[in-house]
């Protein structure tokens, strides 16, 4: 009997029933072991010797793995085919070794690329040793991330306080976020004209032409740059003879895109499916490890982590053969397509992202697989097959037209394409982000010499626009054009930056936060040789290198530390004073943008004498008057309550970071969207400066209400809040709902209840409400998921338990009432369906999850109960209070249980 390791338990019951008896398949659940979050886990004194720690999880599988070595003929190591795939089956033999459970055991490494019986058969077949170049540039690379980490997020936190974190290769992404901000808030609009002639031909067919051309002279876009140079040229062309003075049409081919790399798969699923990139790499695990098709598990694609584009023979036959019987003959090339990769620095040796079995049609698959799987099945599908389908056939036509105004002759121009034969495009066409569609108007029969009469002349006016932010898919795109991370890096540093709250999506594209830009400032202006782009293209280039055997992974990490750990020496005595003067100069505009009045931007609007600049506080960053304390002006960085607008005024003239929705039809005073200190907020009338006077009323936003979407109606809506939702069942006394220090929240009486992460302070409903006051007076708000008696999903196949998917305090979860198994940040409790569940809890239950039995709580003494009155804890208390509380605590109510 031999003992296979493979990574995923799915995969691992899989390739079971493959192999068949005399294999046993076991799975690590990815990594083993990691370098413990502590000063020490990479010593660059120790020629960075690196300090491993087998966490718990791991113990238990390397333990399950030596039980079953006992006896065994072999180890085969079949974890995933890449870099990290390498370094766990080195994790893996190392901590075998440490147990001294290989005595004598073979130990074998193979991989495929698809989860078919065909290629793990094949794989079984050419085993061979671990590849300890890719070990030593996974170990590289794991070092380098630590380093950086490690030693420069503790300068952020000391010299830059509320930022949180700082990476190697994040850093230069949030960088090219920031800079793209920059570009836009510094951009001028420079205004231009256009002027299209709609002409009429002989037959009366009618078709557009643009102004290219007078004198002798190229027009050019921006050329015609104001009003009166356009109606010069719109009186001229209204008087002008027109006549056509060539027509050309030219052949053309338009190819298809190669399969995918993981890469494009990111970007097109971003443009086509509107899926975020951790998003796709999620439901491709679930494609590669296999489904449930006809009582056979399967995996639908190949491998999801490359940057090659070709494909294996029997794949491109498999995709020839589909296409002659779907589509015809004529679709199919007479010579299979060849594809080679153009990524910079690409050195993965896998195929490109493709169905295992081309035959598989999406509507077939469509039955046995979730939503989300076939939309991304058939994107993956029709890409593939698309890419061995014969070209398209245009036709791109040009027409010239001279218009004859006296002496003068002005040109014009006309273009259309015709597509003579669809070839792949009747089944796929490649996305775009931020480009025009290329002409596609059909234009009529003419030739040259041709009379054509004037119908109208339009003249418009236009401005040029700034740069687009970056899509999460044109980042990922710009990120492999710069050969910055890897494909299997990306989605995960997306990820990071939205976690970090660096970087926000608004309307599916990245904006920067004042608290990424503060980073980024920081880096360039300290530490700006590890964050330029060369730069940490060329350690990716290194990294290759150690993975190709051609250099040694310590020379890397010598070269690197040497300077790295005196850029860190040198920030020691570092000033505050001197990092926001160097923020102050380079965030400059956007902090302080210019005044439509040509005012100083730095004239504080309260006392009209200081200067507003750059402030550090216990919080984070802030802009504050120089003349304080006397003065007490602060707002947030950005000077507008309108977020991505850029501009530094508020429409309604006054101070900025105000934002005046309008009047209060009750008190007719003015309703204002403001930035504070501590956040945007809104507020219903104006303060006094009259010692004693009441303050205004105010209501912070709730978590996740971006400024941009609060109108009149919502404001007001925030501002009357408490609001009664609902009157309690057997008390009768209302419920209300409002917002607090912890957030939104339900209270009856001196029963409060959170909200749950899908609930809106302002819309929950009466049944809602009631539910979470009930079940928190019954003692289920204790441990806060009971609160919520969250969504069922379906019964479990065995137990016939229901399974449900709950907000519970640490994020959502899901749960068949024994055994909880928290979602991972990829998956949202709104997208979580039953077969994911079951996976989630089966692989917690495999880590040794599941309910435990409680200790019964200790009762307080009746005496002291009565004298302590049920008054609502402060939150420090709560939240420092210990599981098992002493007796006197026991009358008290559970632990923050007012928000």
């Amino acid at each position: 009997m031999k003992v296979v390791v493979v990574e995923s338990p799915a995969k691992a019951k899989t390739i079971n029933k493959y192999l068949g008896r005399g294999y046993e398949v076991l799975a690590s659940f990815g990594h083993i072991r990691d370098l413990p979050a502590k000063d020490g886990s990479v010593d660059p004194e120790a020629d960075f010797r690196m300090l491993w720690e087998l966490e718990e999880r791991g113990s238990k599988r390397v333990s399950e793995i030596a039980r079953a070595l006992k006896g065994a003929d072999g180890l085969i190591l079949a974890t995933d085919p890449d870099r990290e795939g390498e370094a766990i089956s080195w994790h893996v033999v190392e901590a075998l070794n440490n147990r001294k459970a290989l005595k004598g055991i073979p130990v074998e490494r193979v991989t495929f690329n698809a989860i078919t019986k065909a290629a793990v058969d094949t794989a079984m077949r050419q085993p061979r040793q671990i590849d300890q170049a890719l070990v030593d540039a996974y170990l590289a690379r794991r070092a380098l991330d630590y380093l950086v980490g490690f030693n420069l997020s503790p300068v952020l936190w000391r010299k830059l306080p509320g930022a949180k974190s700082a990476g190697r290769v994040q850093s230069v992404a949030l960088r090219l976020v920031c800079e793209r901000e920059a570009e836009i808030e510094s951009f001028r609009p420079r205004e231009y004209w256009s002027l299209v002639a709609t002409l009429v031909t002989a037959e009366g067919a009618t078709f557009e032409a643009r102004l290219v051309g007078a004198d002798g002279k190229r027009i050019q876009r921006l050329d015609v740059g104001n009003a009166e140079e356009a109606a010069a040229f719109k009186r001229d062309l209204e008087l002008a003879t027109f006549q056509v003075a060539s027509v050309e049409a030219k052949p053309a081919k338009r190819h298809p895109a190669p399969p995918f790399t993981t890469s494009t798969l990111q970007q097109e699923a971003s443009r086509k499916l509107g899926m975020a990139p951790a998003q796709t790499m999620r439901v491709a695990q679930k494609l590669y490890e296999g489904i449930d098709l006809g009582g056979e598990t399967v995996g639908l694609i190949t491998y999801m982590r490359t940057d090659g584009v070709d494909m294996a023979p029997e794949a491109i036959a498999d995709a020839r053969r589909v296409i002659g019987k779907e589509y015809g003959d004529r679709y199919l090339p007479n010579v299979p397509r060849k594809y080679s990769t153009k990524a910079k620095n690409a050195q993965e040796a896998h195929e490109a992202v493709r169905p295992t079995d081309m035959g598989r049609l999406p509507k077939q698959v469509a039955r046995s697989v979730d939503a989300e799987q076939a939309r991304l099945y058939e994107l993956i599908w029709t890409r593939t097959v698309a890419s061995q389908m014969e070209s398209a056939e245009l036709e791109r036509t040009t027409v010239d037209v001279t218009a004859s105004v006296g002496p003068r002759r002005i040109e014009l121009r006309a273009t259309g394409q015709v597509v003579k034969f669809d070839g792949f495009l009747t089944l796929y066409q490649e996305g775009k982000d931020d480009e025009e569609d290329e002409d596609s108007r059909r234009l009529p029969p003419m030739k040259a010499g041709d009379p054509l009469k004037r119908e109208r002349i339009v003249s418009t006016q236009h401005f040029t626009e700034p740069p687009p932010r970056y899509s999460e898919a044109s980042l990922v795109k710009r990120m492999e054009e710069l050969g910055i991370g890897r494909p299997s890096t990306y989605a995960a540093i997306l990820q990071t930056l939205r976690d970090r709250e660096y970087v926000r999506i608004e309307k599916k594209r990245l904006v920067a936060e004042d608290k990424g830009r503060l980073v980024t400032g920081f880096l360039e202006s300290f530490f700006k040789r590890y964050v330029e782009y060369d730069f940490t293209a060329d350690l990716e280039g290194q990294l290759d290198r150690v993975s190709n055997a051609e250099i040694d992974w310590r020379e890397v990490l010598r070269e690197f530390w040497r300077d790295f750990s005196a850029a860190i020496g040198g920030t020691k005595e570092l000033r505050v004073t001197e990092v926001l003067e160097a923020l102050n100069g380079l965030l400059g505009a956007h902090i302080f943008p210019e005044k439509a009045d040509g005012s100083n931007p730095r004239t504080c609007p309260t006392c009209g004498s200081g200067q507003l600049s750059l402030k550090l506080g216990k919080f984070g960053s802030f802009v504050g008057c120089s003349n304080y304390p006397e003065c007490k002006y602060t707002r947030q960085l950005a000077a507008s309550g309108v977020e991505g607008d850029g501009e530094g005024t508020s429409e309604n003239g006054g101070q900025p970071g105000t934002r005046v929705l309008g009047d209060d039809p009750v008190t007719g005073l003015p309703v204002s969207l403001r930035d504070g200190r501590f956040g945007p907020f809104v507020q219903l009338g104006e303060a006094s400066a009259e010692k004693g006077a009441e303050k205004p009323k105010r209501s912070s936003l709730p978590k996740g209400l971006s400024p941009a979407a609060v109108d009149l109606a919502k404001a007001l809506a925030l501002l009357a809040l408490p609001r009664e939702v609902a009157r309690h069942p057997e008390t009768g006394e209302p419920i209300l709902a409002n917002l607090g220090r912890f957030g939104p929240y339900v209270q009856h009486g001196k029963t409060y209840a959170n909200l749950g992460r899908d609930d809106d302070v302002l819309e929950v409903g009466p049944n809602r409400a009631i539910d979470l006051i009930v079940a928190k007076e019954q003692g289920g708000g204790r441990r806060g998921p009971a609160s919520d008696p969250g969504r069922a999903l379906g019964p479990h196949p065995e137990s016939g338990k229901p399974i449900v998917v709950k907000s519970g305090k640490y994020g959502p979860y899901v749960t068949d009432g024994t055994t909880n198994a928290t979602l991972p940040k990829t998956l949202s409790a709104d997208e979580i369906a039953l077969p994911q569940a079951l996976e989630l809890i089966a692989a917690r239950e495999a880590a040794g999850g599941g309910a435990k039995k409680r200790a019964p709580a200790r009762k307080a003494p009746a005496k002291k109960a009565a004298a302590k009155p049920a008054a609502k804890p402060k939150a420090a208390a709560a939240k420092k209070a210990p599981a098992k509380a002493p007796a006197k605590s026991a009358a008290k109510p559970a632990a923050r249980t007012k928000p």
